[in-house]
C-alpha cells in the first residue's frame, strides 16, 4: 500500500522549504509523524507531490529522513499539466487544486492508496482504518472508496475561523455528500458560520472531511474525466478556481460511479491554519509522546 501525500503547497505556506518550522524539541515536522504512523500501520511506500523546482531542497529537508525506513518517491503538480485542448490562461500562477495534485500520481502509484495533506496531522486510528480497508479492497466491481471523517469539535482552533467539509453520512456509514463551510467558529454548544450572511448552526459532533482518503488506482481515470469537465464548465479561464479533491469524488457519488465509506475517527486533528496554532500542536504532540504513544524521536 502507498501513502500520498499532498506536499506541492507547502513552500508557498511557508515561505519556502527551509524555513518550515519544527513541530517538536527534536526538530520533527507533522509529515515525520504521517510517515511513522503508515509504516506502523502496514504501508510500505510513501509518494510525495511537490512542486518539480522543490525537488532538490524538498528531497534534503524531508525526503532524506524517511529513505532507509520505506520507499520513497516523488511526483511533481505542474500548472501547465492540462488535458489535451486546454491552456494556462494568461497571469496564472496557482496551481489547480488538490484532485489536480492528486492526479500527478497517475504514473507512480499503481497499487491501493491513502491521501493526506503535508501539513495536516491526522492521528494513528486514520492510518489503521484505512490501512484495513484498502488491504481488502477489490479490483473488480463498483469501487468503494473510503474517508476518515473527524468530529467536527476536533479539527477547530481557538485563534480564528476554519473552513471545513461537513459530510453527510447514512445510517450505514456510508458518504451522501460533502458541502463546503466556511468562516465556521465554536459557540458555546454548537459551532457557527455565515451561509449568505446569516448565521448557520452545525452540530460540534459533525462529521467533518480533512482530505484524509483511500482509493485503488482507477480513481484516476474518473478525475481526470471530472478535470476536463471543470475547464469546460467556467472555469478555464479563471486565475484562482481550484479542482477539490472532495467534490470531485461527490460528483462521482452523484453518477453512481463509486460508493464511499466514512470511517469516523475520535482522534483530534492539527494543523497550523494561524500562527498561535502552532504552540498547541507542539503541546499535543509533545503529550502524545509522553504517554508513550510516538517514541522520542520519529525521524532518527
Amino acid at each position: 500500500m502507498t501513502l500520498v501525500i499532498l506536499a506541492a503547497g507547502m513552500g508557498s505556506r511557508y515561505g519556502g522549504l527551509k524555513q518550515i518550522d519544527p513541530v517538536t524539541s527534536e526538530g520533527e515536522f507533522i509529515i515525520d509523524f504521517s510517515v511513522y504512523d503508515a509504516i506502523v500501520s502496514g504501508f510500505d511506500r510513501v509518494v510525495f507531490v511537490i512542486k518539480r523546482e522543490n525537488l532538490d531542497i524538498f528531497r534534503e529537508t524531508i525526503g532524506k529522513r524517511f529513505e532507509n525506513k520505506i520507499k520513497v518517491e516523488y511526483a511533481f503538480q505542474e500548472l501547465d499539466a492540462l488535458p489535451e485542448g486546454f491552456s494556462v490562461p494568461e497571469g496564472r500562477v496557482k496551481p489547480w487544486g488538490t484532485a489536480h495534485a492528486l492526479l500527478a500520481a497517475k504514473n507512480v502509484v499503481d497499487d491501493p492508496f491513502m491521501v493526506i495533506n503535508a501539513d495536516d496531522f491526522y492521528g494513528r486510528s486514520a492510518y489503521k482504518l484505512l490501512g484495513e480497508h484498502l488491504s481488502a479492497a477489490k479490483s473488480e466491481g463498483r469501487p468503494c472508496y473510503a474517508m476518515v471523517g473527524y468530529i467536527l469539535e476536533n479539527t477547530l482552533t481557538e485563534n480564528g475561523t476554519v473552513a471545513r467539509g461537513i459530510c453527510e453520512v447514512d445510517e450505514n456509514g456510508m458518504l451522501l455528500s460533502v458541502t463546503e463551510r466556511t468562516a465556521i467558529r465554536p459557540n458555546g454548544d454548537v459551532a457557527v458560520c455565515a451561509v449568505d450572511g446569516v448565521d448557520v448552526e452545525i452540530p460540534l459532533r459533525a462529521i467533518a472531511s480533512m482530505n484524509c482518503w483511500g482509493f485503488t488506482p482507477d480513481i484516476f481515470e474518473k478525475i481526470e474525466r471530472r478535470f476536463v469537465d471543470f475547464l469546460s464548465e467556467k472555469h478555464a479561464d479563471e486565475l484562482k478556481c481550484e479542482f477539490y479533491l472532495p467534490f470531485a469524488v461527490c460528483e462521482m457519488l452523484k453518477s453512481g460511479e463509486c460508493d464511499v465509506r466514512v470511517y469516523r475517527s475520535e482522534d483530534s486533528w492539527y494543523g497550523v491554519t494561524y500562527k498561535d496554532d502552532k504552540a498547541f500542536v507542539t503541546e499535543s504532540i509533545e503529550a502524545l509522546k509522553k504517554s508513550g504513544a510516538y517514541p522520542s524521536s520519529v525521524s532518527n
